[in-house]
This record gives structure tokens, sequence and C-alpha cells, in this order.
């Protein structure tokens, strides 16, 4: 068997054999035995419910409690390829050589039971890492270790997880911390790790460099002299360089930094050909200060306290049989009671990206870079800003009353985007696979989910919808290609998602430029959507595929629903183009199909797929099941502060339906029961099935024996993260926090890798969806052309904290009572009217102002014009309601 027996089964029962040790919430199993047998399950105990709702603490994660080994938390600068941060610090996995391959491990793994395609094995795009997590992955040899002297003694110890007694991870991504502690050591070292990461700043967030620092306090009654050792292996060229190459270590002197520059280089003749190799490039090893030890080569024969000592050699060179590590020091003399910090920055350069059949190439970042030095010169003389600009978003993150285990959820996803599942070339083209390898195009079905991007990085996606998909891949009758130039066909969700991302994006401008420049493309999108309607009903009933990757006949809740909002959204849009025939068009369209919608599509309690009145159910659909996408059109509403596409008495039937069919606090029995899916939940854990058939028809889902039939029995986190999202804005939060910490727990680091949230292969673009949770917790509604901005939080409403970001800056939001205040921490933010969730208001005073505001109220809102108010980072907006 490829897959170790314990292993695996340590694995499938993970969570009812930890949940004593590791205090994990179990929720359960299936009730069986009734009418709806393997389908509904009892609630989980109030003091778990309870549970949820709780502030809490950072997430930490234990040596003791063996939760070290799978964490991988990219820290690389997105766009820039992977470097994995470990439980223990040490940097792994190192996909930064423009491989391009498929899963950071490809792989197959044996599994019990048919997957897919028929046969028992998972390959990475079906979660090979869900069930065997990768770790130790080591292309090169890099760490840190310690020499402390003390008392007449010298002692080496190397951070990583074999030389501690305990270590603790703190999963507060971008930035982690780790605490290595012994109590027998006069020292206390932590060590923050992170790559330059500011919202609103895509560019100084597209480093190719890792900053690890270290502080060390002694706590001690005498003092001690403490020495941090870097290395690295040259690996330059890893897969290309040959006998005929060598590589070569040079110390580099620079102002306020020294380090040694990993290269590689022909033994004769010139490098032109070779610099062109996918892998080419190099690499730099830096500490900050100017009393810095550099040795090109660190001495032979493991670290010893000749490691640890400055040698005065300036180059070594090593043929590529051969190990070449270089490393550097700094030495400390810590008074009894001080603490020392050291900082060392690992970059790389690696320039030649390249996709077939794909217009660009190159890394974006050499634009600005010409090489790893070149990198550590720019992080160098912004150390100060960048690491204090990271810091703040790290802060102004965590810093709110929403539970802890909720804000690393539901924000960690988007470290995708710092890994190979997503690239930005030269020419500043921002360019995805769905997961790491896998499925290529920046996946209009797929991409159209992940609500992150959008809401940190607005830059990229408004370029990505003007180059790609309103560029590159729209057709002349307004089709969109579902993978921009990989692609020849459009995909209808893709294409109703993609006009709500614009939407999005335009409300993520400072100004309506972006909607005017594009409108004309923008019209012919939404036009497109309009005339899938054959039969005029408002209802989509075009065949034509999906994101479950299949061409569905009939009228599809699910997709009809999308289009309606796509549409409503594109009405709104006409509205602010003044494009009133255009706005009236998108009406009539929207009101007939939501009309339709709600009268043809529902089945007394849940929304359904009427099939084409011709084919039937001859063809692969949903038919008459529950569907995990029944209402997104009014999930995706909610996202971009639309009012209701879908009745809400309707829509909340069909999420109870959902969550009383289709989640399972244990998934073991159905998936047994069910087979065909991917793992991406096991026995034991609890999860969201993507449909099930609660009317218990023979052949629910039309055809017998589609390979997609597979999908219907899984649970896949971004759709997961989308109902949680659409469950928070309707008042369902319970449920909500109940979904949303089934995939928290199903990530646990005991289990497997808590930041690669996995579908079709590692770092799934779709699970960036969980952000959207987030927004709707929030209540958070903004459109900065209209300088607009509401709250209406979902919990903790009487004092309510949490952080938002705008089209030019980003602050904290905290609501105690009638005071509701603004504190913008970051960058500018223009406002004329502000809105929150109060009734029976009967003023309103702005803090600096002698008139109380005017003010309208309505449906348990009050909205408040303010005038033109701009704030820059560090001023505060306060009003207090009465």
């Amino acid at each position: 068997m490829g897959i170790e027996r314990r292993k695996f089964l340590r694995n499938i029962g993970l969570t009812m054999a930890g949940a004593v040790t590791l205090r994990l919430p179990v929720v359960g199993r299936a009730i069986a035995g009734n009418s709806h047998h393997l389908l509904t399950t009892r609630q989980p105990d109030a003091a778990w419910i309870a549970s949820l709702y709780e502030r809490g603490t950072v997430t930490t994660y234990l040596k003791s409690r063996n939760e070290l080994q799978y964490i991988g938390m990219p820290v690389g600068g997105i766009m820039c390829g992977t470097v994995y941060l470990g439980g223990d610090g040490r940097l792994w996995l190192w996909d930064i050589f423009n491989k391009n391959q498929e899963g950071i491990e490809p792989k197959e793994v044996p599994y019990n039971a048919n997957v897919l395609d028929g046969g028992k094995k998972v390959r990475s795009r079906d979660g090979a890492c869900y069930i065997a997590p990768s770790k130790n992955i080591r292309p090169l040899d890099q760490g840190f270790a310690l020499q402390l002297t003390y008392g007449g003694q010298t002692i080496i110890r190397s951070f990583d997880e074999a030389s501690w007694p305990e270590i603790s991870f703190e999963a507060t991504y971008p930035m982690a911390t780790i605490r290595y502690a012994d109590p027998s050591l006069p020292v206390a070292v932590t060590l923050e790790a992170f790559s330059p990461f500011i919202p609103l700043n895509e560019d100084d967030s597209g480093l190719p460099v890792t900053i690890l620092s270290y502080k060390i306090t002694n706590t001690g009654k005498t003092p001690v002299t403490a020495t941090v050792l870097g290395w690295l292996e040259n690996k330059a060229a890893i897969y290309s360089a040959g006998d005929a190459h060598e590589r070569v270590n040079t110390v580099v002197n620079e102002k306020n930094w020294r380090g040694v520059h990993a290269t590689v280089r022909v033994k004769s003749g010139s490098n032109e050909a070779f610099s062109k190799q996918y892998d080419y490039g190099n690499l730099c090893l830096a500490a900050l200060g100017n009393k810095v030890m550099v040795n090109p080569q660190l001495p032979a024969g493991g670290l010893s306290a000749t490691s640890f000592t400055m040698m005065s050699a300036k180059q070594a060179v090593k043929g590529t049989g051969e190990k070449l590590t270089g490393s550097v020091a700094i030495r400390n003399t810590i008074l009894p009671g001080k603490t020392i910090r050291n900082d060392y920055a690992i970059s790389w350069y690696t320039p030649n990206l390249y996709f077939n059949n794909i217009q660009g190439e190159g890394r974006y970042y050499t634009n600005k870079f010409t090489d790893a030095v070149a990198v550590i010169n720019y992080v160098q003389k912004n150390y100060l800003r960048l690491s204090r600009e990271s810091r703040l978003w790290k802060d102004t993150w965590y810093d709110a009353t929403l539970p802890w285990w909720f804000m690393e959820r539901t924000f960690l996803n988007i470290s995708t985007l710092a890994t190979t599942t997503a690239h930005r070339f030269r020419s500043g083209r921002f360019y995805a696979w769905e997961g790491v390898g896998a499925c290529d195009g920046t996946c209009t079905h797929v991409w159209q989910y992940a609500q992150a991007v959008g809401r940190i990085f607005p830059a990229l996606e408004r370029d990505t919808r003007q180059r790609v998909d309103l560029g590159i891949g729209q057709m002349p009758d307004g089709g969109i290609l579902f993978r921009g130039e990989a692609e020849k066909r459009p995909a209808i969700d893709g294409q109703a998602g993609t006009v709500l991302r614009i939407y999005r994006e335009h409300q993520m401008s400072k100004d309506s430029s972006f909607l005017q420049h594009n409108w004309a493309n923008i019209k012919k999108a939404a036009l497109f959507i309009i005339h899938q309607d054959r039969n005029g009903d408002g209802m989509e009933d075009t065949p034509m595929e999906n994101t479950l990757d299949a061409v569905w006949d009939g009228e599809i809740a699910w997709i009809v629903g999308l289009c309606i909002a796509a549409v409503k959204a594109a009405s709104l849009m006409a509205a602010e183009v003044n494009d009133k025939e255009f706005e009236t068009i998108c009406n009539d369209y929207t009101q007939k199909g939501q009309r339709n919608m709600e009268s043809q599509l529902f089945n007394g309690e849940y929304f359904i797929h009427q099939p084409d009145k011709l084919k039937g159910r001859s063809v692969i659909g949903s038919y008459n099941t529950c569907h995990i996408d029944q209402v997104y059109g009014q999930s995706w509403a909610f996202q971009v502060g639309m009012d209701r596409v879908i009745d809400k008495e309707k829509t909340l039937s069909a999420l109870k339906a959902l969550y009383k069919y289709n989640y399972k606090q244990d998934v073991g029995p159905y998936i047994a029961a069910h087979p065909g899916g991917r793992p991406y939940a096991l026995a034991g854990e609890a999860g969201m099935i993507l449909n099930t058939n609660p009317r218990n028809e023979e052949f629910p889902f039309g055809v017998k024996n589609a390979w997609q039939l597979g999908y219907f029995n899984e649970c896949m986190t971004g759709f997961e993260h989308q109902v949680a999202s659409h469950m928070m804005a309707e008042g369902m939060t319970e449920e909500a926090l109940t979904l949303t910490r089934a995939v928290h727990d199903r990530y646990h680091a005991y289990k497997r890798n808590p930041f690669n949230e996995i579908e079709c292969s590692d770092h799934y673009a779709r699970a960036m969806a969980s952000y959207g949770t987030f927004v709707t917790a929030s209540g958070f509604r903004y459109h900065g052309p209209k300088g607009f901005m509401a709250f209406a939080p979902a919990l903790n409403k009487d004092h309510f904290k949490a952080p938002f970001v705008t089209a030019e800056g980003w602050g904290t939001y905290t609501q105690k009572g009638g005071q509701h205040t603004l504190h913008l921490k970051y960058g500018t933010l223009s406002l004329q009217t502000l809105q929150f969730a109060h009734t029976g208001v009967k003023l309103a005073i702005l803090e600096g102002r002698e008139a109380p505001l005017h003010f309208t109220e309505e449906n348990g809102f009050v909205t408040l014009p303010v005038g033109l108010v701009r704030l820059h980072a560090g001023q505060s907006l306060k009003i207090t309601i009465a």
C-alpha cells in the first residue's frame, strides 16, 4: 500500500480520536433509523454552539501535541512562487523555480474507494495532500541555529523541532510568531516570519523575499553571548544545471546589510543560452545590520563552533554535484533582562516564467529588480516601512471582537496568492490556475467565488476584468471565454459571476473611471447573459458549461439566480452611466426572472433544476435534489450591497434545507453510502455535501454513471464558505459559524496544513470565498465612487470592532452602543454617506460639527449624509446616534 495503514486510519478517524487531547469540538454523528437516514443530523449541544461565539485567543499549535509537522504557511510574497514556513520555523517546499507542477507534491495515493475516474487512487488534483499531507520537502538545505555562551559553557541549538522541548506556532497570517522554549536555557527566543503584506499595495506585497526576525531575551542573571546563524544552500537552476555548470557563492557587502549571493554559470563560454532556462536565477541570504559575519561556504562536518566564526574568503565555487552552502551570522551580548533583535532575509530571482499559449511571460518583479541582491537592497532601504505596515495590517485584522478562529479562517486563504496557484507577468497581467498547477486560465467559474482578492488587492482584479475578461477573453457577442485564451467557449456561471465581479471592482474604485472606460464591453457581457434566455421568461436555459464541468440543460435554480443577480448588477451600473434604455432592459429581465424562479423552481422547501422540456432527465443535472449553490445569486447580491433578488422567505427555506440535508456532523456514513467523490472530508469530520437527494429518487441526477456525479458527494470548502457567508447575511449566524468551524477543524494542524484548503489541487482559488463570510459578519457595504460605507454587524452588535478595506485606505470600525468610530490606519478614505443598523433614531452628531446631521431611517437602517469627508492615516471619524 502506498499510504501507511496506520497513517490512513489516523486520518480518517482523527476528529473523533483527537477530540479530547486537542479540545476540538466533535459535532456528533448522523441519526439513523428514520425516513431521512443519512440525511438529517442532530444539532450540536449548547456548550459547543456557545464556544463558536467566544472571542478566544490566537490559534497556537504546539510541538508537544504533534501539531507542527504539516504546517506550511506561504511566506514568499504574492505571485512570487511558494515558500513555506514550517511549524518549527524552517522554510520548506521552495516551489520558486517555475516548474509549474500539479500540486505542491505531485503524487498518487491509494484510496479505499473509487474516485471520479473509477480508480482507487487519489492524485494531487483529487486531494492527495488531504489524506496524505505533505511535509519535509526540502530541495535545498536552509536553516538557522543559535550559539549561546554563558557561565563558562557554550551550547549550539538548531531552530528545528528536534532541538527544543517545546515550540509554539501562532497562526496569524500574514505574519507568524514562533516561540522556542527550553527551561534549562537562560533565554527566551521568538521568531517573527513574513513577507511584506500590505493591503492595497500589491507591488510591495509581491516581493520575492522572506523575512525572519529573531528576538532573544536574557531571562537569567548574568550576561549571555548569543549568535544567530543562518545558512542557505545554493540551488540556482536546480533542475537544469548539470556537469557543464558550476555554482558560485559571493560575499556581498552593502550599506547596512551583508550576505551571500548564490548564482550559477556555465564553466566556460557564454551564459546567454543557459540564462533562458525556466529555473535559471539566483538567491541571496542576508542579515541586516553592520556587524554581520559572512561565509560563502559553510565548513563541512555539520554545525560546530567553527560554523559561527567569520572566514576571510569572498567567494566559493563548486560543481553542481557538490554541496555549496553560504552562511551569515550576528553575535550579540545580552545583559540580564534585556532583549535584542536580529533581522534576516532570503530573496530569490527566477525570472523565466512561461506558459504555453498564454499572452504573458516573465515575472512582474523583474520590472523593479535585476537580481536577488537588488531585492535585498530594496527591502533593507524600506525595511522600517515594510515591516511597520505589514505588522499594522496584522494588528488591525486581528484586533476585532469577532472570534479569533473566525478571523483566521476567513482571511488565511488569501495566502493562495503567495503560492504557485497565482502569478503576475512582467506586463502586470494577473494569471492563475484553479489550484497549484491544475486547470489553467484564471477560470471564471472558479475565481468568481473568490472574494478576498477584490477586497484586499482591488487593482489586481480591476486589471484582470479589463485586460482579460473584457479584453483577451471577450468574444464579439459579449461572451467571455472562461479560461481566457486557453478556452474557446464561455461558461454561463463564470459569465454571470464576472459581471458581478465587475460591479464589485467598480465599487472598490475611488471614482467611476473603471466603469466609464469599460461600459461598452460590460454591457455586451450582460446582454450575452440576457440572450441565453431562449423562451424570454427571465430564466437562463441555454445549455452551457458550468463549474461542475458539464453542460446542463433546462432551467437551473443556481444558474438562473446567479444570472438574475448579474443582470441586476448591470442595471445598477447602467443607472450610474445614465444608460436608461439598458437599465430598463435589465430590470425587465430581473423582474421576470425572479417571479418565475420563485414560482416555477421552488418545490415548497428548496430551489430545484427544472428539466429541459424535450430532453427531460436524460442528461446530467441537479433536478429535484438539494444543491449547495441553489440560492448563490442572492449570496452574491449581499457581497455587493444589492437588494434582494430572491424572496427572503423562500431563500431562508432553501438555506435551512441545506443545513438539514447537506450539512453532516460526521460525513463518514454518507460518503460510505455514496462513494465516488474526492476525499475533501473524511469519516469523523463535519462538512456540507454538494448535493443530496431528500426525496429519495432512484436516479436523482438523471444519468447513472457520468464521472461528474462524484462531485455531488464531496465537501468542497469554496462552496461551503459561499453558503456560510450567505447564512451569515440572512441572520442564520449559528449555522454560518458552525459551517465555517467545520472547515476550520478539518484543517487543524494535527491533521493537515491549515493554510492549504484543497479542491482540484492545492491552495484552491475558490476557497477565498471565505473572506465573504467576514464581509457579511461585519455587514460591510461600500461604494467608493459614491463615497458610501455601511456596517450592520451580525454578532456582537452592542460592542463590535472589525477591520475594513476601501479603495484607497484601510482601518478599524468600532461600534459601542450608539457610538460609531472609523479609525483610518493606512492610506486615505473619502466619504459622503454612512449607514448603520439602527432604529428609533432621534439625533445624530458628527464629532467636530455643531449642527446635528440630517438622517433618514428605513428598514432598520439609519442613513447619514456627512458631506464630503476625507480622512488620512491616523485620523478618525466619530458619530453618536441617540
